[in-house]
């Protein structure tokens, strides 16, 4: 505790520049998955060839990768960006399979209903597809955040800065309370990640919450949605349905 408090000023400039290289490759990386996700499920072969390059991509070894992108990029050895494309790649890797999964579990009768309501494949994708798989999705992008913030400890090997360096500095001086203060940080830093992530997920998906309990119906709960369902992408696909099956009038 004390050797912390000495130091807390470098704990804490190694815990931001730890978290930036974390949540950078994972943003890059949804954003990226979303649409290759999209892509791969418009046919069998497809899907099977980006599944099987995320899986190939997700086995190589980190530290050789950070080695190996310099040449690539032409980017020197001590650089950042070395860090983000390598994370950035296993993000995708990981989010790719997140996304199908996600894509997957939206209901294909809302899909067809809101084609026969006349949607244009973009304007389905943003207002049915994705909002109704966040829960799924933000489940993968969870695994991906406590996968990079694990990782990035990697790249203290190579010199640049982040939380890792704490492990290197106190192995090389023997001194554990080093170590156990860098693995305890980034236990809390994966743990703050997690919990911004599913308060994200809160704020995105109101329609989850807004169901009553179940027994205590309130009157007039049978004839009207509630507010945040209504308005959400679970109330409009509904509306959908009704006016395609006549359950509506």
């Amino acid at each position: 505790m004390e050797w912390f408090l000495a130091n807390s000023k470098e704990v804490f400039t190694l815990a931001g520049q730890h978290l930036v290289l974390a949540v950078v490759p994972m943003i890059l990386g949804l954003l990226i998955s979303i649409p290759l996700a999209q892509f791969a499920r418009q046919s069998r072969a497809r899907r099977s060839g980006v599944l099987t390059a995320s899986s190939l991509l997700y086995t190589i070894p980190s530290l050789a990768l950070f080695i190996i992108l310099p040449t690539i990029l032409g980017t020197r050895i001590l650089d950042p960006v070395n860090v983000v494309v390598a994370l950035t790649i296993y993000a995708v890797a990981l989010l790719v399979r997140a996304a199908l999964d996600a894509f997957d579990s939206v209901d294909e009768d809302l899909r067809q209903a809101a084609v026969a309501m006349g949607f244009k494949p973009l304007a389905r994708f943003l207002q049915i597809d994705l909002p109704l798989s966040l829960p799924v999705l933000f489940a993968g992008l969870r695994v991906v955040s406590v996968s990079n913030i694990s990782l990035v400890s990697v790249a203290a090997l190579l010199g640049i800065g982040n939380l890792g360096m704490l492990f290197t500095s106190g192995l090389q001086r023997d001194f554990v309370t080093e170590v156990v203060v860098g693995i305890i940080a980034i236990l809390i830093l994966a743990l703050f990640m997690d919990a911004v992530l599913v308060l994200v997920e809160r704020l995105l998906t109101p329609w989850t919450r807004a169901s009553a309990p179940s027994g205590a119906a309130k009157p007039g709960a049978g004839s009207q949605e509630s507010g945040a369902e209504a308005s959400g992408p679970q109330g409009t696909a509904r509306r959908f349905s009704e006016a395609r099956s006549g359950g509506g009038a």
